[in-house]
């Protein structure tokens, strides 16, 4: 993707946002911390003196929050681009799941409790191969279960096997 001619803020909260994540902020910070500490003695350690570190501290703080919260939707959104093609793009996956994070509370806690459901029809199953898609859970658990009956059975006789040779070594 080519990149557009951003705005001015734009490109000073990206700026801001890489210059504070740095070593050098961190570094910067400390020195102002461990500068305020020292002059303590030269200001008797007065309640101006606080203030300053205070105020300071306030108002950077303050400021962060609105920067970091800039820069978390900036990544929110392109992991959940990522994931969408992902999804879009995955043969058998639910194309529901397309801005899922768009939904309300309860719908997504209808899904979480389908997922939960899935889950348990996978553990039922003793094969980290099946699969299953939004769509068609229960149809597929059965069609898996069926076909992989077979691969199953042959997993667990070699699981058997295996455990009984190593315990005739021992």
């Amino acid at each position: 993707m080519s990149k557009k001619k951003t705005g001015v803020m734009e490109r000073f909260a990206n700026w801001a946002t890489n210059a504070t994540g740095s070593s050098g902020a961190f570094i910067l910070a400390s020195l102002v911390v461990v500068v305020w500490a020292l002059s303590g003695p030269v200001f008797h350690y007065s309640e101006t003196w606080q203030l300053v570190i205070n105020t300071g501290t306030t108002i950077i703080t303050f400021l962060m929050v609105f920067l970091i919260q800039k820069a978390q939707n900036k990544d929110s959104r392109a992991v959940h681009l990522k994931l969408n093609e992902l999804v879009a793009a995955m043969e058998g996956a639910s194309n529901r799941m397309v801005n899922i994070e768009d939904l309300s509370e309860d719908e997504l806690e209808q899904i979480h409790k389908f997922y939960v459901r899935l889950s348990q029809l996978a553990k039922s199953e003793d094969n980290l191969g099946c699969t299953h898609t939004i769509d068609a859970a229960n149809v597929n658990h059965e069609k898996k279960e069926e076909h992989t009956k077979g691969t199953t059975k042959r997993i667990n006789e070699e699981k058997n096997r295996s455990q009984q040779d190593s315990s005739r070594q021992s």
